[in-house]
């Protein structure tokens, strides 16, 4: 193995035969190794609470309806609305042979149940379910329930086929009188992933929630949940679960859904709409462009919680919209009224029997309470101060009836910039218990921000950190995230909860990428991030034991790259490009005057020159990067001069341009044209380094100048200094943490290395006696590895490690992570 700078540490050849690949050395011989650990068992680091690590759940990517909710039927109670998405109807996802029609009337089942469905004598509906169909497995109970209504001797047939033919005996139905609920349960006679659930009509008939749900759920709960992904969260042994979003929390109308709000549609998840009987619950449009049946709501939450152990973590809407939509609602009455839903929420988890909504919980099969004690208040709201305003009066009022309930606030959308730095203010002042952060960057972010949280205030608000991923599920951000973790866990005295997120994604509808667990209608399989959460999750140990380790050297030298220009949803013209030396020298310049030959387009877009611009005219298209100049460029001025023809944005213009996937852009005018930042892209991923509020005006012409030296970039606009930044962080890719099992008494030693050579490391364990042998699980593979349905390359592998002594010495493969439990005597 070869490395820019090797350290000799003085480990022995006695320590080199206890290594993981025992090599010959001449004796007295000084072992060459990568890296040194020391660790100081005699002093006593952070303490790690049971519910340090834990899932986020919202319903995104069909998470809920065709995901964990184990319902087979999509849109079984015809609810579909251009509202949800503007291709819905509501007979989406059904076929008609004969006459039938969706219906709003007082005629209708229920109140909150809107439409239901008249079907003509002699016509049938068949539902196609979700992705290829309805999957039936051979010798498994399907039980189907529709509530109808219908004259004297009406038959209903119900079949379920695929192309091939039948996959269950049908069921007859007999219908009579007004709306009852009746059933029948199939055995299927095959297995098939494309089947289809038919009801057909002997006379006329209303009919409605069309259910079939498979006998098999998890933990046999009626209307319950998909057995194999409910067993992948559970495997995570997760200590909290965060519920139910998310965009869903802070988007959308804070009314209710009744005749007096003229039944709003899009409204933000509000906890009462989805307990009670199913077919009693409301509908909503979901933020992610589909519909929620509710099916899946607040009981079902809290049971699935206590099933698994996890503790439940609520959130509930501020009255501040967020996720692009930025409102604040200024209706006392309605803001006293989710304050009381929120006190209402609390007693339907924790209140006795005897109470209102303890009897509620009773009522639907769970007399003891579920034991809530912390809940969140708004999510990502871009409008601290609006945010903050109503945030103080929840927690006055939860306080003053339940002391006892932690209470969260956040920090919005991002991990730095004038946001973030309002809200956590804010929140210091406020002596706030708890605020919620969430941040989705690049792998190299996660690599140079493992200290992120050593200079946070000890005696300030703790972390949750709800929602957090690298941007893809490939091993290489697997590994940057775990390397991230070991610092949250060094840091556990002020990160108390963390929650990767989103949790599952169903590879047929997908919204947000990347996921945890993917899954289609027959199967579910892990991404290499789940295999890291679930190592950190079942390994997490009580209490940190410090350590130190030595570091990589830093090869990083000064920032090189080309230049670019780029668009996102917005027409641009750019003029006057030039790039010139540290001493002046011209090294590109570009007035349009001729063809564009000079630019190579990168991205989506229609650039042309025009009256001696390079404009860039579809207003629509989102990055539509051209390059120009040499990546070996360092130390120089960039010069734009830049004019917005219409759009949603401003300009992009990009300097240390590597390639499509590697580089930095200023982003003026970004985010709907709210902010600017600077954005570094590496493999793909975006991380911003800093932000501020602002807005570009179109039609006006402005001079942008971008300063590079070294690793400092000086950013002017019109020829005022904006702002400048250092991105001088080392992406460190080794990284290790020690934390001590109560339980077992174990020292727990974790390490990543996030590279693509071994790590020879001389171990150090103090004072510890140890035994000689350790339990070792690995995760190791390219960088590039993905899980897929059909292969999972990354994958845990256990061993056995013999070496252990109080100094010893031992190879980490090349991109892994590594756990070696080691017993203490």
């Amino acid at each position: 193995m070869s490395r820019t700078t090797r350290r000799r540490l003085g480990v022995t050849a006695t320590a080199l035969l206890m290594a993981t690949v025992a090599l010959p050395a001449p004796a007295h011989a000084e072992d060459v190794t990568d890296y040194a650990i020391t660790v100081d068992p005699a002093s006593q680091g952070a303490k790690i609470d049971d519910t340090m690590y834990g899932v986020f759940f919202e319903d995104i990517n069909r998470a809920a309806d065709g995901g964990l909710y184990a319902e087979l039927v999509q849109n079984r109670s015809f609810e579909y609305s251009t509202a949800d998405n503007s291709s819905y109807t509501p007979l989406t996802s059904w076929t008609v042979a004969g006459s039938a029609e969706v219906v709003n009337d007082a005629g209708r089942l229920n109140e909150r149940n809107r439409n239901y469905l008249s079907l003509g004598a002699g016509s049938s509906v068949t539902n196609a379910g979700y992705n290829t169909g309805i999957r039936v497995e051979q010798g498994k109970k399907y039980d189907f329930s529709v509530w109808a209504r219908a004259q004297s001797g009406t038959t209903l047939s119900v079949t379920l086929k695929d192309a091939p033919g039948t996959l269950a005996t049908t069921r007859q139905v007999a219908a009579k009188g007004g709306w009852t609920k009746y059933t029948a349960t199939f055995t299927a006679t095959r297995t098939s992933n494309r089947g289809r659930l038919t009801v057909a009509s002997s006379g006329a008939a209303s009919l409605d929630e069309v259910s079939l749900f498979p006998r098999d759920t998890y933990k046999h709960q009626p209307n319950g949940l998909r057995k194999d992904l409910a067993e992948k969260i559970e495997a995570l042994d997760p200590g909290f679960v965060r519920f139910p979003g998310g965009c869903l929390v802070n988007t959308g109308s804070m009314e209710d859904y009744s005749e007096a709000s003229g039944w709003q549609r899009k409204r933000s998840y509000q906890w009462k709409d989805t307990i009670g009987p199913v077919e009693q619950r409301a509908t909503n449009s979901n933020f992610w462009g589909y519909n929620q049946s509710y099916g899946l709501g607040y009981y079902e939450y809290f049971r699935f919680s206590e099933d698994i152990g996890a503790m439940p973590l609520p959130v509930v809407p501020a009255l501040v919209t967020g996720c692009g939509q930025n409102r604040a609602t200024d209706d006392e009455a309605l803001l006293q009224r989710h304050i009381q839903d929120t006190l209402d929420l609390i007693e339907f988890a924790n209140g006795p029997v005897t109470s209102k909504w303890g009897k509620k919980r009773a009522e639907m099969g769970h007399p003891k309470p579920f034991r809530l004690t912390h809940l969140g208040v708004g999510n990502e709201e871009n409008l601290p101060n609006e945010f903050f305003a109503r945030f103080q009066k929840f927690r006055a009022a939860i306080e003053a009836k339940y002391p006892d309930i932690t209470i969260i606030s956040n920090s919005g959308p991002d991990d730095a910039g004038a946001t973030f730095d309002t809200a956590w203010q804010l929140n210091r002042e406020g002596k706030v218990d708890m605020v919620d952060e969430h941040y989705y960057n690049s792998p190299q972010w996660f690599l140079q921000n493992n200290e992120r949280y050593d200079s946070y205030d000890r005696g300030g608000p703790k972390v949750f950190l709800g929602e957090y991923a690298s941007q893809g599920n490939a091993f290489k951000n697997a590994l940057s995230e775990a390397a991230y973790m070991t610092g949250l866990e060094r840091n556990a005295d002020i990160v108390k909860l963390a929650s990767y997120a989103p949790l599952l994604a169903n590879e047929d509808y997908v919204q947000w990428r990347p996921d945890l667990i993917w899954f289609n209608n027959h199967a579910s399989w892990n991404s290499a991030n789940y295999e890291v959460q679930k190592l950190f999750m079942t390994n997490v140990g009580d209490r940190v034991v410090p350590s130190t380790a030595t570091g990589t050297p830093n090869v990083s030298g000064p920032i090189t790259g080309a230049i670019g220009l780029s668009t996102w949803a917005t027409s641009a013209a750019y003029d006057d490009v030039k790039v010139t030396g540290e001493d002046g020298s011209t090294l590109f310049g570009d007035d349009f005057s001729g063809d564009a030959s000079k630019w190579t387009p990168g991205g989506a877009g229609s650039w042309s020159i025009r009256d001696g611009q390079y404009v860039q005219t579809d207003a629509a298209a989102e990055n539509t990067l051209v390059t120009a100049g040499d990546p070996a460029w360092k130390n120089y001025d960039l010069h734009v001069k830049a004019t917005k023809k219409s759009g949603k944005e401003g300009f992009l213009v990009a300097f240390g341009v590597k390639d499509t996937g590697n580089y930095y852009w200023w982003n003026l005018g970004g985010w709907n044209n709210t902010q600017s930042a600077i954005e570094q892209a590496v493999d793909g991923g975006k991380s911003t380094l800093m932000s501020k509020a602002g807005s570009i005006e179109t039609g006006r012409a402005y001079d942008i100048d971008i300063k590079v030296r070294g690793r400092q970039v000086t950013l002017y606009l019109d020829g005022q200094e904006w702002d400048s930044f250092a991105d001088d962080k080392p992406a460190e890719p080794f990284r290790q943490v020690v934390t001590k099992d109560a339980k077992t008494g174990d020292l727990i030693v974790k390490v990543v290395n996030a590279q693509s050579a071994e790590a020879r490391t001389a171990i150090d364990l103090g004072t510890s006696k140890v035994a000689s042998k350790a339990r070792v699980t690995t995760l190791a593979a390219g960088p590039d590895e993905v899980n897929t349905e059909t292969d999972t390359p990354v994958t845990p592998a256990a061993s056995t490690f013999q070496g252990v002594a109080k100094k010893f010495t031992y190879t980490f493969p090349a991109n892994s992570i590594t756990f070696l439990r080691i017993k203490q005597r």
